[in-house]
């Protein structure tokens, strides 16, 4: 036996296995202890720790109007924080108690919510436990407010002797509040991450790269050490014009308040372009107030009605069967069609009789347009629905917004035996007045803009262009969908422009007219399906709209307007007219406004050129600008209160004024030269009516210098730059 095995020796050897055992049980145990009832306070811990590889967020881009207007924008702002332990540190308590009735007056003046006796409470309880991270307000701030906080007493102190420190947001403003709220976007603010509109469709250009830092502890203190910095987000150019769409959006909210309407939507569409200048989607809240709820303008599937009617006519007249000068027995206002009854709106009233097919879309009539597509289309109802296809109705455009959608209209299928599968012998007549197939408002829009494009259907365009710092980095031209440069035969888009121009000058739409230039569009009153429960079940909703375009002779813009109601009077002419009125003679006001840039003087001479008219002022003006004239009339020619001549430069420094030969008040005088104000005057005090056209200098008058002057006469000046 060895000594290690003596009987007095082991009791030792077991004791302190029996030590070791405990001490490795406590450490477990302390370890659990830690990780659980203590995880909260060790991850705070660790949290004040270095951090290496730290992400850094880039500034977001901006949303800009077409004109560079800002429509969305990033700007900081901030939790506001107080870390007493740093104070205590610094040794400035004496400082923060003698100051803390000062602090606590200027937070509450700062925000009035809470009175200074709440702030002093709640700061001195931060205080007892000496808190790193001791929240100041629970909202954040922006910076204008942020600064009057750091203006406090001990808060203007660096962060290290005063403990006030913040935390800073991205937060997305937008300028212009909600106008184009839905199609301009949101975020989730606490996330950081687009919700829909824009903001989701560009986020990858918007958001820009996350950089990276890490950080180290210099004499007591971290500093974070740039590795990779973040790269801001490029900011996008929108289609949209601010003051259209304020201008859509005023138009739509009063006349949807005037009727009690549940949902409106405007589409305002350049022409040539295909740019979307206004886009507005209202709709009643239970609070009875009017907001950007939903994108109903991309997204609504519904049966629009008759603007539908355009389309069927322009297929028949594209293929050959018709005219618009071909007549159709439309009855008594009532006719019936396999089985069901078709009706005219004047039913009652003893309908129109014969009309022609112009005429038919004139008034609207549903027997006259679904008798005409049903005789040619009936046996063969496939071919009609590709001439609906072929004018691109059911294209689908690619919209950047979430939710939307192309058109559904349905395509007939024959089985072996020859019978149609998902078709009925109803189904060609109604579709052909708007039923049967469902279009977003925006591809209705895009059909009509085709139009007054002589045929060129243009992709509906959001977005023009990528900015980076002032510089274009990216562009998104006007594209002309691919296959549809020429959606119909010219011949055929001539005559429909000419039947749009009668629906509103002798038809349905006279109160989407304008006095001041032509219009042109059609009308749609829809009754609204409610599901399993069809198109009668108690009160009836209504989908009414107009779609059309103006200036009808040289089209600039379209429009589309669909406001939903429940109940009569419903009426697309009398109810979405007006709407699209107002639009349209707003956006030609505008249209017309002078430009400072066509002041510009092109043609870089130091002396201004004036134009001839009144000389004696024009000598008075250029005399006050220190201009040398000369002049060429005597004092025998100065009579009355007006002088009218001519002037021309001279070595670019002096002006010469000469005055013209004058024409007796019974003579029509020589305003060649003149600008509009002066010319206008002459003429129209001698008891002619004038109509000026262009802007400049007059360059041709109508009426010769000299005529003699009979009353009810009229002279157009031309004018030019």
């Amino acid at each position: 036996m060895s000594k290690f095995d003596s009987p007095k020796i082991m009791p030792r050897y077991t004791f302190i296995t029996i030590l070791m055992t405990l001490v490795a049980v406590a450490v477990i145990g302390k370890t659990l202890y830690i990780m659980t009832a203590k995880r909260d306070y060790w991850m705070a811990v660790a949290d004040r720790q270095k951090k290496d590889s730290v992400s850094v967020k880039p500034m977001r881009g901006n949303i800009l109007s077409c004109d560079e207007q800002l429509m969305a924008s990033t700007l900081p702002e901030y939790k506001l924080y107080m870390d007493f332990n740093a104070l205590y540190e610094a040794k400035n308590d004496s400082l923060w108690t003698a100051k803390l009735d000062s602090i606590c007056n200027g937070l509450h003046n700062i925000f009035p919510e809470k009175s200074a006796a709440s702030f002093r409470r709640h700061l001195e309880e931060g205080r007892n436990k000496l808190s790193r991270h001791w929240l100041l307000w629970d909202k954040r701030v922006d910076y204008n407010t942020f600064t009057e906080v750091r203006a406090l007493p001990v808060f203007r102190l660096p962060k290290f002797k005063s403990g006030f420190h913040t935390e800073e947001y991205n937060a997305r403003q937008r300028p212009y509040g909600s106008l184009a709220g839905r199609t301009v976007g949101d975020m989730y603010g606490a996330k950081d991450t687009a919700r829909f509109g824009l903001e989701l469709s560009y986020d990858s250009i918007l958001r820009g790269s996350n950089g990276i830092i890490h950080r180290r502890k210099v004499l007591n203190k971290f500093l974070d050490i740039m590795d990779t910095p973040p790269i801001d987000g490029a900011d996008i150019v929108t289609t949209i014009d601010v003051n259209m769409q304020d201008l859509a959006e005023r138009s739509l909210l009063d006349e949807m308040k005037e009727i009690n309407a549940h949902v409106g939507v405007v589409l305002v569409m350049e022409v040539a372009t295909g740019d979307v200048k206004a886009i507005v989607n209202m709709e009643r809240c239970s609070d009875g107030q009017y907001r950007e709820v939903k994108n109903h303008a991309v997204s609504d599937l519904l049966e629009p009605g008759s603007v539908f009617k355009v389309a069927s006519i322009m297929t028949a007249i594209d293929d050959g069967v018709v005219d618009t000068a071909y007549k159709v027995n439309t009855g008594g206002g009532t006719w019936p069609m396999y089985g069901r009854e078709m009706r005219d709106h004047n039913w009652r009233r003893g309908g129109y009789g014969v009309l022609s097919v112009s005429r038919s879309l004139e008034v609207s009539s549903n027997i006259g347009i679904s008798r005409v597509i049903d005789q040619y289309y009936h046996n063969n109802p496939e071919k009609f629905v590709r001439g609906i296809y072929r004018l691109g109705l059911a294209l689908d455009f690619q919209i950047p917004l979430v939710g939307s959608s192309p058109a559904k209209i349905r395509m007939p299928k024959k089985a072996p035996n020859g019978q149609w599968l998902n078709w009925s012998n109803t189904a060609l007549p109604w579709m052909s007045i708007g039923y049967e197939t469902q279009v977003p408002p925006i591809s209705m829009l895009a059909y009509y803009n085709a139009i007054a494009n002589n045929g060129k259907m243009m992709r509906p365009r959001f977005v023009k262009k990528v900015m980076k710092e002032g510089v274009t980095i990216m562009e998104f031209p006007p594209e002309v969908m691919k296959g549809y440069e020429q959606i119909a035969k010219p011949r055929t888009i001539k005559l429909m422009q000419d039947v749009l121009r009668k629906v509103v000058s002798q038809g349905l739409a006279k109160k989407a007219g304008s006095d001041l230039f032509q219009v042109a569009g059609k009308t749609g009153t829809a009754q609204m399906s409610k599901g399993a429960a069809g198109y009668k079940s108690g009160s009836v909703d209504y989908l009414l709209s107009f779609a059309g375009y103006f200036p009808a002779d040289a089209p600039r813009y379209s429009c589309i307007v669909c406001i939903q109601k429940t109940g009569i009077p419903a009426s697309g002419g009398q109810m979405c007219g007006p709407v699209f009125r107002n639009i349209a003679e707003g956006i030609m006001a505008k249209d017309i406004k002078l430009d400072v840039r066509d002041a510009k003087d092109t043609s870089s001479v130091l002396c201004p050129d004036v134009k001839a008219g009144n000389v004696l002022a024009a000598d008075y003006v250029l005399s006050h600008l220190g201009i040398k004239t000369f002049a060429d009339w005597s004092a025998n020619n100065v009579k009355g209160s007006s002088l009218w001549g001519h002037a021309t430069i001279k070595d670019g420094k002096a002006v010469a004024l000469r005055r013209t030969k004058q024409f007796a008040r019974s003579q029509m005088p020589d305003v060649h030269g003149m600008g509009a104000r002066d010319a206008v005057y002459l003429i129209e005090s001698r008891g002619v009516k004038v109509r000026v056209v262009g802007r400049g200098r007059v360059v041709k008058q109508s009426i010769e210098p000299g005529t003699a002057v009979k009353l009810g006469m009229h002279c157009e000046l031309i004018l030019e730059s």
